[in-house]
């Protein structure tokens, strides 16, 4: 509480509350939000480690789908055509659509062609995709 003084020399309470220092605190916490967030919103390069996770035990016989870096399809060892995937994926897997498909894709094939292959996938019905590479290899 503050106090005022009077002419007659006598104190009288001030029931006002003082809001200067508590903009004083609050002015200072704003400067220091305003040079600590930039530096917070830095992008950092860093080199991530490998994983080293025990690979998962693959079925008795994984059906594998690779496109290859001629943008080709094989399913297996039989080289197909992106349309014929959903009736040649129904026939190999007797319509299970539950079956894992293992995806191998050459480096240097672009994200687009490796996105219009999971989307034919995806509308054939076959949401279980692993996607296949090799152990512990950096680029």
């Amino acid at each position: 509480m503050g106090a005022k003084i009077q002419h007659d020399d006598e104190l009288v309470e001030n029931h006002e509350i003082n809001v200067t220092p508590f903009i004083d605190v609050m002015l200072v916490l704003l400067i220091i939000f305003m040079v600590a967030a930039p530096l917070a919103t830095v992008d950092v390069k860093v080199d991530l480690p490998a994983a080293n996770v025990e690979p998962q035990p693959q079925p008795d016989k994984p059906l594998y789908l690779t496109i290859k870096a001629d943008r080709s399809l094989a399913l297996g060892n039989d080289v197909i055509t992106l349309e014929d995937l959903p009736d040649l994926l129904h026939r190999t897997t007797e319509g299970d659509t539950q079956q894992r498909l293992f995806l191998r894709a050459d480096k240097s094939v672009d994200y687009d062609t490796l996105m219009q292959t999971m989307n034919k996938l995806r509308e054939a019905g076959y949401l279980k995709v692993a996607l296949v590479a090799l152990d512990g290899v950096k680029s």
